[in-house]
């Protein structure tokens, strides 16, 4: 990173991210600075943490009658309210960001976290240049430092969230102070996947059997796979799909009931079977009660549940 990629991406920061918000925490940024060649400064304090990363160079950083090394991706926290000093004879090339949460628009459980990182964080972490935090830091910078572009302000900040979080977690793991919390197992990104190109292609037949060949699986694994995750069969999420999407375009579209059934890959009797026994009502039925409906409320958002037997119709 060169000297004019920090001076501009310093300014842009400066000009554009002066909040975070991120998961409850509000952070009040009060500035971003780059410095190619840091020395000496005076003993003092911050009422707000001031994080700085060496990108290269040597010095010491003084804290509490410590002295402590400063040299090539070492990152070091400015507590609020601690005396410290930087020096350096040589000269340090520095990024830095000084923030502080902003209580009253943070969650209760932040205010706590907070607190618990002022007591606790480290006050030196050797860092290596492919972890988040130093990733983070440079790649923003660098897109700080870019040509000014739509969204650079939305870009930034929502970059600039995600370093203070990462810096926070380098300093002090937040896994230590949040409470535990059971986590959901999230559906395997094979299921998405599955889940996706049956949404987007039910004029198919989509059989078990080639949905599965074109995904290189078993078509057992596939079909434990529905099961365990959605709680339902393979072919259960097949026809309620066709329902769900035959329904949404009963509501939208002037598609004959005929052109419907093929746009879900049914014939029409087995089509109009499946979605009376699904919805409480033939297709035919469904599309004139929501046109009623419609009509009852022309300045209104139709309800998208009106059924005969309350079902849910939404597509």
């Amino acid at each position: 990173m060169n000297r004019n990629q920090l001076m501009s991406g310093k300014i842009a920061l400066n000009q554009y991210v002066h909040n975070a918000k991120e998961n409850g925490a509000h952070f009040h940024i009060h500035y971003w600075g780059a410095m190619p060649k840091h020395y000496n400064t005076l003993v003092h304090k911050h009422s707000f943490f001031e994080f700085c990363f060496v990108l290269s160079g040597e010095g010491r950083y003084l804290e509490e009658g410590r002295t402590y090394p400063l040299m090539e991706n070492t990152m070091f926290v400015s507590r609020p309210g601690v005396l410290h000093q930087i020096k350096s004879d040589t000269g340090l090339t520095l990024l830095y960001v000084a923030f502080e949460l902003l209580g009253p628009a943070s969650s209760p459980e932040w205010n706590s976290l907070m607190k618990k990182v002022e007591r606790s964080a480290d006050v030196i972490i050797q860092v290596k240049e492919h972890e988040p935090a130093a990733l983070l830091w440079k790649t923003l910078m660098v897109q700080a430092a870019g040509p000014g572009q739509v969204f650079m302000k939305e870009i930034l900040t929502h970059m600039a969230s995600s370093l203070i979080l990462a810096l926070l977690q380098t300093a002090a793991p937040l896994s230590h102070f949040l409470p535990h919390q059971e986590v959901g197992r999230p559906s395997p990104a094979l299921l998405t996947q599955v889940k996706l190109h049956i949404k987007d292609n039910l004029s198919q037949p989509l059989q078990l059997a080639d949905v599965s060949r074109h995904f290189h699986i078993s078509g057992r694994h596939l079909s434990r796979l529905f099961v365990s995750e959605t709680g339902v069969s393979y072919s259960e999420f097949v026809r309620n799909e066709r329902v769900r999407q035959s329904a949404s375009l009963l509501k939208s579209t002037e598609l004959s009931i005929k052109q419907i059934a093929e746009e879900v890959g049914l014939t029409i009797h087995y089509f109009t079977r499946v979605f009376k026994s699904q919805m409480g009502s033939s297709p035919g039925e469904f599309r004139s009660l929501y046109k009623k409906a419609n009509a009852v409320y022309p300045k209104k958002q139709v309800p998208t549940d009106v059924s005969p037997k309350g079902k849910n119709m939404s597509s």
